[in-house]
């Protein structure tokens, strides 16, 4: 992130970027010539219907339920090894209506990059807990993970497919586009590959709650078929198609991925859109019935096209113009 994405090259370190958050983003205003900050919630709150869509919003009410953000492991080490509550398992421990389900799109890869996720085909279940809970008790046990967890090999736009309750994490040198449900407070933490926090103590971990939703049946073969890279072309045009991505049939949000090399076009149908440039210097977005002014995104970039829009298209601008580009973009199913 600090190379691509452009920032303070002096911070020591960059790991974990949300983009699309409105709890945890800003916006910026320009108020009679004055620069004016306030919580991207605000606009959440004020104007639900125009933002989410109405489907959405009497789903939602008014919470944003997708999130973008990145996961940089780029010469660095293995995130954590984690997993996430069943919706069932949420609304009954912690009274929360939903869980993030997720998703990892890779928008960039070392030759060595990888994706651990789900279990090898016959991993002792018991064992695994035991080992788990040796490496909480103690810091010198290095749990074993590629002897339980399906390791993958991973390449700039593999999109793997994480439900809840999927044993999982981003190995190291790769770029992550994260994808998910919003409530973010939850994620059962198993494993740290040893790393100790700042206060020189090891991380704390979760195994007692994360063995009581880790899918069992979540094996290779499972994730082989069903897990990664679920592209299903949908439709296509001049200098343009568009490919369903995932999610899984049990999570909420819809992905689809458009490659083009001229305009195409979209149309929020009434819902939230999210979308993030994958590939391509930058893009032109704008609107057919001029609903707002032009705006030009760059590479990485997040942008939020509300529910009320209606059509929009995308085209290669500047430099990209006539090269290659790839968006991602998530909106909730309503159908």
């Amino acid at each position: 992130m600090k190379t691509v994405c452009d920032l303070d090259q002096s911070a020591v370190n960059y790991g974990w970027c949300f983009d699309c958050v409105p709890e945890e983003n800003s916006l910026r205003l320009k108020v009679n010539g004055v620069d004016f900050d306030m919580p991207s919630i605000n606009l959440v709150f004020v104007k639900s219907r125009e933002l989410l869509g109405e489907q959405v919003e009497a789903r939602f009410g008014k919470e944003f339920p997708i999130r973008f953000d990145f996961l940089d492991t780029m010469e660095g080490g293995n995130l954590s090894l984690q997993v996430h509550p069943t919706t069932q398992y949420a609304q009954e421990h912690f009274g929360i209506p939903y869980t993030q389900d997720e998703s990892y799109y890779l928008l960039d890869a070392a030759p060595d990059a990888c994706v651990f996720l789900g279990l090898n085909e016959g991993a002792d279940k018991n064992r695994l807990i035991a080992d788990l809970e040796t490496a909480r008790e103690d810091p010198a046990f290095a749990f074993d993970a590629e002897k339980y967890v399906h390791k993958i090999p991973a390449q700039k736009h593999d999109h793997f497919l994480i439900p809840a309750g999927t044993i999982h994490c981003s190995g190291k040198n790769a770029m992550v586009l994260e994808i998910s449900a919003t409530p973010f407070i939850y994620t059962f933490k198993l494993w740290d590959w040893q790393r100790m926090g700042l206060d020189g103590k090891p991380r704390p971990n979760n195994v007692h709650r994360g063995k009581e939703v880790i899918n069992w049946n979540r094996d290779a073969r499972d994730v082989t078929e069903n897990l990664v890279n679920q592209f299903i072309p949908v439709a296509a045009g001049d200098g343009w198609a568009e490919e369903k991505t995932g999610l899984h049939p049990t999570q909420f949000i819809e992905t689809r991925r458009h490659r083009f090399t001229k305009k195409v076009g979209h149309h929020t149908q009434g819902n939230l859109n999210v979308l993030n440039l994958v590939e391509g210097r930058e893009v032109l977005v704008e609107s057919p019935e001029h609903a707002f002014e032009p705006v030009v995104i760059h590479y990485a970039e997040t942008f939020i096209v509300p529910a009320a829009v209606g059509p929009y298209t995308i085209r290669p601008y500047g430099t990209a113009e006539g090269t290659l580009c790839k968006t991602m973009k998530a909106f909730v199913r309503t159908a």
